[in-house]
C-alpha cells in the first residue's frame, strides 16, 4: 500500500515536471509582441441595394394589338433585337387603298403620256394648236407629281407597319415584360424594362455619418446570408464609394458604391456591406496569441515578476490575423506569441 502511494506521488511529480518543461520550452520559443494603440477605420455593417446604372424602357411606336412576344423576364438582349410585335389592321387597309389609287394614277399617267406624245407629233405639222400641246404636257406633269405623292404616302404606311416591331433600346437584361399577346397598346406605351448599365450599390446611411463619408473610401460586400456579426475580412467583393448625394432624404444620406463584380446579383437585391464611417483607436494583438481555456480567452503577458495569463475580451478586426482587444490589456504591454 505504501509502495503504491509512493509511486503515484512520483508519477504526479514527473507529469508536473514535464508540463513545466513544455511551458518553459514554448515560452522560450515564443516571440514578443508589443501592444500599441493604433488608429483604424471605423467599419460599420450596413445594407445596400443592387441597382443598374441605366434602365431603359422598350416602348411601342404605333398603337395596335400585340400579336407576339419574343423574350421573357431575365433574357439577355442586344440593341435592336425584336422584343414584341404590334399590328394595326387599319394600316393594312390603308396600304391596300393606296395601292389601288397608285394603280389608277399610273394608268392615267400612261394615257397622259400617250396624249402628250400625239400632240408633240401633230404640232410641227400644224394639225394641233400650241394650247393643246401645253395642256397635254401639263396633264403629264400633274399626274407624275400625284404618282410621286401617292408613292410617298405608301412608303409612309409601310414604315408605320415596320414600326410595329418593338426593339430593345440597348444591350442588357430584361427586367419586366408586360406584353401579352392580344392586348391593345397605345403609341409610346412601355412594355418592357431593360437593365442596360453596369451594376452598383445604392447605400442609405444615417445622417450622423454624412460628415464622415469620403469619396473613394473602400467598401466590402459580405457573402450572402452573413449576419451582422460577420467580419469584413470575409468579404467576397471589394469596391469604393464613387458618389455622395448632397441631399439628405428622410434622415438618410445616399451614396453609390461601385464593386469589382456584381454579375450574379439580382437587380433590387438588398445586400450587407462594410463601409468606413470614420476612424478610432484600438489595441490589436495577433490572433495566435489568444488561447481559450474553460471558455475564457487568455493572453500571456510578459511582466517583471514573471509571465502572466491575462483574461481578455476581444472582437474580430478587419485584419484576419489580428483581433481587437476590448479589455484586459494596456498600451505598451508585451504579449507572447507562440
Amino acid at each position: 500500500m505504501r509502495n503504491s502511494t509512493r509511486f503515484s506521488r512520483l508519477g504526479r511529480v514527473l507529469r508536473q515536471a514535464a508540463l513545466l518543461a513544455a511551458l518553459a520550452s514554448s515560452a522560450a520559443g515564443a516571440g514578443e509582441f508589443i501592444v500599441a494603440r493604433q488608429s483604424v477605420p471605423d467599419i460599420k455593417a450596413m445594407f445596400g441595394q443592387v441597382e443598374s446604372r441605366d434602365v431603359a424602357p422598350a416602348r411601342t411606336r404605333i398603337g395596335g394589338t400585340i400579336v407576339s412576344r419574343s423574350v421573357d423576364e431575365g433574357a439577355q438582349v442586344k440593341a435592336g433585337d425584336v422584343i414584341a410585335v404590334v399590328a394595326d389592321q387599319k394600316l393594312a387597309l390603308q396600304a391596300q387603298a393606296l395601292d389601288g389609287q397608285l394603280s389608277a394614277l399610273s394608268s392615267q399617267l400612261d394615257n397622259a403620256n400617250v396624249a402628250f406624245q400625239r400632240a408633240a407629233d401633230l404640232l410641227p405639222r400644224g394639225f394641233t394648236t400650241k394650247a393643246a400641246y401645253d395642256q397635254a404636257k401639263t396633264n403629264v406633269d400633274v399626274l407624275a407629281h400625284q404618282v410621286e405623292s401617292m408613292r410617298s404616302q405608301r412608303a409612309l404606311v409601310s414604315q408605320q407597319m415596320s414600326e410595329g416591331a418593338v426593339l430593345s433600346p440597348k444591350d442588357g437584361q430584361v427586367l419586366t415584360m408586360s406584353a401579352i399577346p392580344g392586348a391593345v397598346v397605345l403609341p409610346g406605351e412601355s412594355i418592357a424594362r431593360i437593365a442596360a448599365g453596369t451594376l452598383y450599390l445604392r447605400l442609405s446611411l444615417p445622417e450622423r455619418h454624412a460628415a464622415l463619408l469620403q469619396l473613394g473610401a473602400p467598401v466590402a460586400l459580405a457573402p450572402r446570408g452573413l449576419d451582422l456579426g460577420g467580419a469584413s475580412g470575409d468579404a467576397q467583393h471589394k469596391g469604393r464609394i464613387v458618389k455622395i448625394y448632397p441631399e439628405i432624404d428622410n434622415g438618410r444620406v445616399i451614396a453609390d458604391a461601385e464593386m469589382d463584380s456584381l454579375g450574379d446579383y439580382f437587380i433590387g437585391e438588398r445586400v450587407q456591406i462594410f463601409a468606413p464611417v470614420g476612424r478610432r483607436d484600438v489595441l490589436l494583438v495577433p490572433r495566435a496569441a489568444v488561447t481559450t481555456r474553460a471558455g475564457v480567452d487568455y493572453v500571456r503577458v510578459v511582466r517583471p515578476e514573471g509571465d502572466l495569463d491575462v483574461a481578455v475580451v476581444f472582437a474580430d478586426s478587419a485584419e484576419r490575423d489580428k483581433v481587437e482587444v476590448l479589455s484586459g490589456l494596456r498600451d505598451g504591454d508585451k504579449v507572447l506569441v507562440p
